[in-house]
């Protein structure tokens, strides 16, 4: 029976801290629009457009090649009779 003394008490307090957490709430409009969130995530997007990619922005390809690759030649093998 004792511990009645303390849960009364603190329920009360809980009680009071959630209608005080609501009444904030409800003064900082955060109960205006409660149609719109819900649609939100249903809504399309706008694609995203590429990052611009142009090879000016990166070094030159042939320099980044190591020297012997750069020159290297396709052969064709010869036919022998």
């Amino acid at each position: 029976m004792n511990i009645l003394l303390v849960l009364i008490p603190v329920t009360l307090l809980i009680v009071l801290i959630a209608i005080g957490v609501f009444f904030w709430a409800v003064n900082h409009q955060q109960f205006e629009d409660m149609d719109s969130p819900a649609v939100l995530p249903l809504m399309e997007d706008d694609p995203a457009t590429p990052p611009d990619t142009t090879l000016t922005d990166r070094p030159d390809a042939t320099s980044a090649a190591s020297p012997s690759s750069a020159t290297r030649t396709t052969e064709q093998p010869s036919a022998s009779p």
